[in-house]
């Protein structure tokens, strides 16, 4: 059975706006496939821990990761040679994090939690300094992205497989109509 594991970002939840969409999209399509939408603790080597198992258990799996999660998913696809679709990923996650510090609520499920200061460092161990498969890589970028800057990952993702949208937003306006896109470059064939 192959699996397409999905991983949110920062503050998120499987209750995101795009873990939904994929979700639904599963639903409504017969398929073998399996969708995995993990909820990832705030602690980067926590999230990575769980990952880890997630792609352990999973047999053939390919990654989709959104902002934090699309770093999250560059780190596991170049250990692991798997495919990643990343929408709007963090490039260097821990210079937007510093300014985090301290009490934090998650978007979705409202709960509280305090960011570690060593969580921002943590976050240095799982860059990856050089794509060495840049083909196993669709990134997706909106122009229109209010918290990280798209040129960051146009230049850091520059022989990856790029799809640009002028506009959108951090959520990534109309995901839903990509998701076909995600699906055929992960290999994964819903009825």
């Amino acid at each position: 059975m192959t699996s397409l594991l999905y991983i949110h970002g920062f503050n998120s939840s499987p209750q995101s706006l795009k873990a939904r969409q994929m979700a639904q999209h599963f639903a409504a399509h017969s398929s073998s496939a399996r969708l995995i939408v993990p909820s990832l603790p705030p602690a980067p080597r926590e999230a990575m821990a769980l990952l880890e198992r997630e792609i352990a258990g999973a047999g053939s799996v390919a990654l989709v990761g959104s902002s934090l999660g699309g770093f999250y998913a560059t780190w596991l696809a170049h250990r692991h040679g798997l495919k990643a679709a990343l929408i709007n990923p963090a490039v260097r996650p821990w210079g937007l994090l510093d300014q985090y510090s301290g009490e934090q609520a998650n978007y979705h499920t409202g709960e509280r939690y305090t960011l570690q200061p060593g969580w921002v460092d943590d976050l240095r161990h799982y860059e990856v300094d050089e794509i060495s498969a840049p083909e196993n890589l669709l990134v997706m970028l909106q122009t229109g992205d209010e918290t990280l800057n798209w040129r960051d990952a146009w230049d850091y993702y520059g022989d990856c497989n790029l799809y640009r949208a002028l506009g959108g937003s951090h959520g990534f306006d109309d995901f839903d109509a990509l998701i076909p896109l995600v699906l055929r470059f992960s290999g994964i064939s819903l009825n």
